[in-house]
């Protein structure tokens, strides 16, 4: 199956911030590594944080980057930056394509098509590795969407690592394609349900770009 065109990471030279949810882990590991570089040159325990503290510290802000994008045209778009993992018919006629998320790609997740949040279910559960088939019963939230092709399903899985699935919009909210829509702290997956009759433009061990990769073909 041919890759889409839009499958080419596109972030550059638009910018980047950092992604929303991100404090409660970021400022404590950087206020430590700035107190330890502060206090380096006078003592030798600070300078002994001091390497590690920063390396963590530039990995977090890697890690909780959010560059800005040109949004791809298509019907459906990926709403996850990451490696398709799987695409499995489901039993009621939609075809699930599942995209796993590393530690090193974007965790910002983003709307798949245009319409209403018409719910959005956190589900509690486990946390092993998300590319596990038991990842299907961690942690997770279920969105849906009321677009031009009906109810589009998505949902956050949470992994070994990632423990927090941030939300940024609630239900009853109008999102545009590609808007961000949550986050999911650390590695995970992401899971889009396509309606019957929708083909899937995408193969397994694709990499994709949220807001950028196309899903669908047509």
């Amino acid at each position: 199956m041919p890759h889409s065109q839009n499958s080419a990471p596109s972030d550059s030279r638009l910018g980047v911030r950092l992604a929303r949810g991100a404090s409660p882990w970021l400022l404590p590991t950087v206020a430590t590594a700035a107190v330890s570089l502060v206090r380096a040159r006078r003592s030798g325990v600070a300078k002994a944080v001091a390497v590690p503290a920063t390396a963590l510290a530039a990995g977090m802000l890697w890690f909780f980057r959010d560059p800005e994008r040109e949004i791809a045209q298509g019907r459906v778009i990926s709403p996850a930056d990451g490696v398709v993992q799987s695409i499995m018919p489901w039993k009621d006629g939609r075809t699930r394509v599942a995209i796993f998320m590393s530690p090193l790609n974007v965790h910002v997740n983003r709307a798949p098509l245009a319409g209403e949040v018409t719910s959005v279910e956190h589900i509690p559960g486990g946390f092993v590795p998300a590319f596990n088939k038991e990842s299907e019963n961690n942690e997770r939230v279920v969105w849906h969407f009321d677009t031009e092709l009906g109810d589009i399903e998505m949902v956050q899985i949470a992994g070994a690592v990632a423990r927090r699935i941030v939300p940024y919009v609630p239900q009853g909210t109008k999102v545009e394609q590609g808007e961000r829509i949550g986050l999911i702290r650390f590695g995970s997956r992401v899971d889009i349900y396509l309606p019957e009759g929708i083909e899937v433009d995408v193969e397994v061990g694709q990499k994709t770009v949220a807001g950028v990769t196309r899903i669908d073909r047509g």
